[in-house]
């Protein structure tokens, strides 16, 4: 860990200091509020995604909060299928290996968080143990630090629950052959508890050869150490292993941009044996929290995690060939072998105090953060003995006779060291009870070392240190207390790190930072306690950012900027007393620029459908009967800025019928693509490009024990 910053040890003074807390203002405000409806405020009593007592209403920015309730009705098993029923955000294929997403047009694989720490190595994210999700669209570096260019996930675990005893087994089927298994336990006493969430999947999918498993354990414990004092502790333990699957090849046409493979949806462009990936991960919490006295909290929270990610495959690496009868011909494939071994650690602190100056309310955060990351990775490239090279092009059969080869030629050996320290404060001004402010500011200090051990050109060793101050302003006011108009401005930096410096050349400009900037106006509105409508309408742009090479898929390119403009509609919560409505649209309109000379300016960036729709219904029909009914619409997208490749637009209907026998036991049926159409919903790049499931059926079975 970082032993030079003083920014943590200067924080952790004040938190010593803490009895001078009594000398706030004797105006100070009511003790802070204990939030119960989820929905309405940002995990304020589990971690605090935005680490102050504050409602979506009065945060300046476009937000979306998918609380498990809603993961349960819709039987969402990954990310990616929560994040098809959230406006502003796609998915991407993510290599078949791990969690990828764009939000408002930004691809990223790194600004997912923890209980709001971050968790960027790359895997697919369980939600076994999540009690609910929260999407900030737009960059804030001031709340999440370094990335966040186009917004943030963060998943909020479960919590232990004093003074309860409670226990659910969960068993769910579909028709793929894909089984699930969970258990939530929790036991507490009066001032302790423990809860276990446990699950095991087995995976399966239309496509050809995929199988594999994943489970994970999530112990955790809490305890009142006093009446104005709580500390937890969790651990968890992930493990993965499935097979890597990177979709179909493109086709080219006549005329126009090159199309998606259509009629071979379930063949399987890679090697069922070489195409593998796998994940163990360790990951330890621990958090203490202590209410100073009724104006002045504090809190910190420390997060060490040890991952270990393998993953080898081959793919067809360039569009196939076809014949006069418009039958395959050929396909060209690729390889490689990728192993990283990572161990992060964080420790965050935040001062939350509430006081008054006159007339004028304020909500100042005082916070820190400092860790350390260090990565090691080695990648091997493939071999095909026919030819000597690591890509091949075959007479294409299904399934695909692949000639021998072996994974075994070193392309890179890299050891990364990242040290990073953070202070950030913000007040949150209120004017009487229409007016308020919020202003703020983060300074980062990021300072990366990579040591290069293998033969491919690149330096031995490369270091780069930046310092970086990142304002977020906002301003809203308030016409009745139902309803908010804002204005936002906010920015925030990438350093390359980890991965990115996997697939870049190590120079100074190659590795400068990117950075964001966010101009944001909107509209929030609760109809009712449990309806609320959110406009956002914004002008995002980006500077020095990275995209698949299109020549070379295994490597990255430096693109000069980028903008996106566009706006967002959102509305979710209860239309009468037995009907529940979540929706959301998103028009967006990306744009390349200053490409260098690439013939990509004035292009759509990649992988940005220019108009996204999700609705769901829940009706229910009596007190045992319920019905799910929505559907989710995506514009087409290019894959890449090359804009070469094109994967259509679709529309997807899905549904569900919800059965609740006793109080104690509860049964649905999930059906997803009820009408059985073909669809691409995502890709990684021109020649990986993922089929749509057809028309499956999921059981689930919950039952309290």
């Amino acid at each position: 860990m970082p032993g030079k910053s003083p920014f943590l040890y200067m924080y952790m003074a004040l938190l010593a200091l803490s009895p001078l807390a009594g000398a706030l203002p004797a105006q100070a405000s009511a003790p802070l509020e204990e939030i119960v409806v989820t929905a309405k405020h940002l995990s304020l009593d589990k971690l605090n995604a935005v680490k102050t007592p504050t409602p979506v209403l009065d945060v300046p920015q476009s937000l979306s909060i998918i609380p498990a309730e809603q993961l349960e009705r819709q039987a969402f098993a990954s990310v990616a299928d929560l994040i098809r029923y959230t406006p502003g955000l796609a998915v991407s294929q993510g290599e078949g290996h791990r969690d990828a997403i764009i939000i408002r047009g930004h691809p990223t694989t790194a600004d997912f968080f923890l209980d709001g720490l971050r968790d960027d190595v790359q895997y697919y994210r369980p939600l076994y143990n999540i009690d609910q999700v929260e999407i900030l669209r737009g960059p804030n570096a001031l709340l999440f630090g370094r990335g966040g260019g186009g917004g943030v996930i963060n998943r909020v675990t479960k919590q232990p629950l004093i003074g309860e005893a409670a226990s659910a087994l969960s068993l769910g089927l579909d028709t793929l052959g894909a089984a699930t298994l969970a258990l939530d336990w929790n036991r507490g006493g009066d001032r302790h508890a423990f809860r276990m969430n446990a699950y095991h999947r087995s995976h399966a999918s239309h496509r050809d050869f995929y199988e594999g498993d994943s489970y994970a354990v999530n112990p955790s414990f809490k305890w009142e150490l006093g009446s104005s004092t709580t500390a937890s502790l969790a651990y968890e333990r992930v493990e993965d292993d499935r097979t890597v699957d990177r979709g179909v090849p493109s086709v080219a046409r006549a005329s126009g941009p090159a199309k998606p493979l259509v009629g071979y949806e379930d063949t399987f462009f890679g090697s069922p044996q070489a195409n593998r990936a796998s994940l163990r991960a360790h990951i330890i919490k621990a958090r203490l929290a202590h209410d100073f006295n009724h104006a002045l909290t504090g809190n910190v929270t420390l997060l060490h995690a040890d991952y270990a990610k393998r993953y080898q495959n081959l793919y067809a690496s360039d569009a196939v060939t076809l014949g006069p009868d418009g039958a395959i011909r050929a396909v060209e494939l690729d390889g490689y072998r990728n192993v990283t071994d990572r161990q992060n650690l964080i420790i965050q602190a935040n001062l939350i105090g509430e006081f008054q100056t006159g007339a004028v309310r304020h909500t100042l955060l005082f916070g820190a953060e400092q860790g350390a990351q260090d990565t090691a990775n080695n990648r091997w490239d493939n071999v095909f003995n026919s030819n000597g090279q690591d890509k091949l092009r075959l007479p294409f059969t299904d399934p695909l006779t692949i000639p021998d080869f072996a994974i075994d030629k070193q392309v890179r050996d890299q050891r990364s060291e990242v040290e990073f320290a953070s202070i950030y404060l913000q007040d949150q001004i209120a004017f009487g009870e229409r007016f308020k402010l919020v202003l703020g500011a983060r300074l980062d200090q990021f300072d990366i070392s990579v040591l290069n051990g293998a033969a491919d050109g690149s330096p031995g060793r490369f270091a780069r240190k930046d310092d970086e101050l990142s304002p977020r302003l906002g301003a809203i006011y308030k016409p009745v207390p139902q309803a908010s108009i804002y204005l936002s401005y906010a920015e925030t930096f990438l350093p390359r790190s980890g991965d990115q410096f996997l697939t870049l050349n190590l120079d100074a400009e190659s590795t400068r930072p990117q950075t964001f900037a966010n101009r944001e106006a909107g509209v929030k509105w609760d109809f009712s306690d449990d309806l609320s409508l959110t406009f956002a309408l914004f002008e995002q742009e980006r500077e020095s950012y990275l995209s698949t090479d299109p020549e070379n898929p295994e490597q990255s390119i430096v693109i000069e900027g980028s903008q996106v403009t566009g706006f967002e509609l959102q509305l979710t919560g209860s239309l009468t007393d037995r009907w529940s409505l979540t929706s959301g649209y998103s028009r967006l309109n990306g744009e390349v620029q200053r490409a260098d000379g690439s013939g990509n300016d004035g292009n759509q960036t990649r992988q940005t459908p220019e108009q996204m729709l999700s609705l769901w219904n829940h009706i229910q029909l009596g007190p045992k009967f319920a019905l799910g009914l929505g559907l989710t619409h995506q514009a087409s997208f290019f894959p890449q800025e090359d804009n070469t490749v094109q994967v259509p637009a679709y529309i997807r209907l899905d549904a569900s019928l919800h059965w609740r026998p006793t109080e104690t036991v509860s049964l649905q049926l999930n059906i997803e693509n009820l009408l059985d159409e073909a669809y691409y919903p995502d890709a990684h790049t021109n020649n990986n490009i993922t089929p749509g499931a057809p028309l499956t059926a999921r059981l689930s079975l919950k039952a309290a024990l």
